[in-house]
């Protein structure tokens, strides 16, 4: 199981870029993979195969509309097949014995 904390977005398209990372955001929804969107970037969780197969679909999307894209990719790998994305922040949670904003 591979979490993988990713950004992508043009870089020629002026200051804001939120018309494409809405089309990326919404591929990712309709991929079928567990993911969480956040302020900075999108959180991405299943096998290797899946999240990098969606990570260049989402490229492709981009490519043919910007002439530079930016993109940045976190990865962390664990054997097994559990659901980590909720369950580290659960566990720093439980070790502080209080909720946290997550």
């Amino acid at each position: 199981m591979v979490l993988v904390e990713f950004a992508m977005f043009p870089t020629d398209k002026g200051e804001s870029v939120s018309k494409y990372v809405s089309q990326v955001i919404d591929h990712i929804d309709k991929s079928g993979l567990n993911y969480r969107l956040t302020p900075m970037g999108t959180i991405l969780e299943g096998s290797w195969d899946e999240v990098f197969r969606v990570i260049g679909e989402c490229f492709k999307i981009l490519e043919p509309q910007a002439n530079r894209i930016y993109s940045v990719i976190k990865v962390d790998y664990r054997r097994g097949e559990e659901s980590r994305m909720q369950s580290k922040v659960e566990k720093v949670k439980s070790i502080l014995q209080r909720e946290i904003k997550s």
